[in-house]
């Protein structure tokens, strides 16, 4: 039994947590996975989850917790006239089929399997990052980027996999895919993704609720691998400073905002894989 203390701040834990989600979510067009599943599997370890499920869980809820925030974070890009509706849906919808994929292969694989793919992505995407000589500048919604269709499904489902796999919602990935393959400026990246990646959690979230359903030893009130108590305090904070974060993307530089996005990367991606406690940080 878990002392109530113990409870409240695990509580406290995850509404820090959400409220940051959801500020780097409006930020910087992601889904918040890479800072909420490492304090998932924390909180979720503490509590006597075995580690394998505790990773299904962390992932499936994170993917839960990205549905309504980015929903949230497009909102408030959409105010600036960044969002490009068609190429966002068009991602999103190839995104969600792979979503389901990878949440369906992820419901099978070893927790530290999981935990290993996730950081050796988020290392890569930060590494793709810092390729990006210089980011454009602000561009206007009418001016879109130039790309066929077959580009759009190849890697909108490609993340998607990734998305459901490593249990974020895949803009990560998605937003230096958009700035260097696609032609996107940073700005139209970071609000058409908020599009992308509420479709990437859709296809991920199907998939962890059927392979979770009945399964032995998952917290309380879950449907499948989604523990819904987790999901009310990490969403019901993300999803007002979502809005925050959206804001305050339109006030930063360009290269600002890629310096943020790199720095985070490199610390969850390292921290996912056990290389700091490795190096004895």
């Amino acid at each position: 039994m878990i002392a109530p203390e113990s409870l409240i701040f695990y509580a406290l834990v995850l509404l820090a947590t959400g409220i940051a989600v959801g500020f780097f979510c409006g930020l910087l067009g992601v889904g918040g996975g890479f800072l909420m599943v490492p304090v998932q599997i924390w909180v979720l370890s503490l509590q006597g989850i075995e580690s394998t499920l505790a990773t299904r869980v962390a992932f499936a809820t994170s993917l839960a917790v990205v549905l309504p925030t980015a929903i949230s974070g497009c909102r408030g890009h959409a105010c600036w006239g960044v969002v490009l509706w068609r190429e966002g849906v068009i991602l999103g919808l190839f995104g969600m089929l792979g979503g389901f994929l990878g949440g369906s292969i992820a419901s099978h694989a070893p927790g530290e399997t999981l935990r290993m793919i996730f950081g050796i992505f988020v290392m890569l995407a930060a590494a793709r990052m810092l390729l990006i000589p210089n980011l454009q500048p602000r561009q206007e919604p009418d001016n879109r980027p130039k790309k066929n269709i077959f580009q759009y499904l190849i890697w909108g489902g490609a993340v998607g996999v990734l998305s459901g796999l490593t249990g974020i919602g895949g803009g990560l990935m998605l937003v230096p895919i958009m700035i260097v393959v696609l032609g996107f400026s940073i700005y139209q990246a970071i609000g058409t993704s908020s599009v992308a990646i509420s479709f990437n959690a859709l296809g991920g979230i199907a998939a962890y609720a059927i392979n979770g359903w009945g399964v032995q030893g998952l917290p309380g009130y879950c449907i499948g691998y989604i523990d819904l108590l987790q999901f009310s305090l990490l969403a019901g904070s993300s999803i007002f400073s979502a809005q925050w974060g959206a804001r305050a993307a339109h006030r930063l530089p360009a290269e600002r905002l890629k310096q943020i996005f790199v720095v985070l990367m490199l610390y969850i991606g390292l921290k996912m894989m056990g290389a700091l406690e490795w190096a004895g940080l």
